[in-house]
């Protein structure tokens, strides 16, 4: 079971008057496997997975009770073996929250957001 250290970087556009608003933090991560379904977000509903499948669970501390449904993440990978990254950051959806408790990550990464060497155990 592989570890990656990465900065978590949420990007919202709040509205032309505020501006773009970006808030950081230093986490850790590992992925998960299929089967993805039901989520803590939308059950089994296929339209809640993003283009590319390139989706995460959230840890508790994220989780926000379900708040965080949808919120989209850039990463960005400073170290752990692959740079699971591509082009230095990868964009992710929040579809569900982490299934085990207490969450041993930060962020479980779907498959297609990580690279297969750093995946948790089915």
């Amino acid at each position: 079971m592989g570890q990656i250290v990465m900065a978590i970087v949420f990007m919202s556009l709040m509205s032309k008057e505020m501006g773009l608003f970006v808030l950081g933090d230093v986490g850790t991560a590992s992925s998960y496997h299929p089967p993805y379904t039901p989520t803590g977000c939308n059950g089994y509903r296929a339209d809640q997975f993003p283009p590319g499948n390139l989706f995460m669970a959230m840890s508790e501390g994220l989780w926000d009770n379900g708040a965080a449904c949808g919120r989209e993440y850039r990463l960005w990978c400073p170290s752990g073996s692959n740079r699971p990254c591509k082009d230095g950051t990868v964009d992710v959806t929040v579809v569900d929250y982490c299934p085990k408790s207490p969450c041993p990550f930060t962020i479980l990464l779907s498959t297609n957001a990580s690279p297969p060497s750093r995946n948790l155990p089915p």
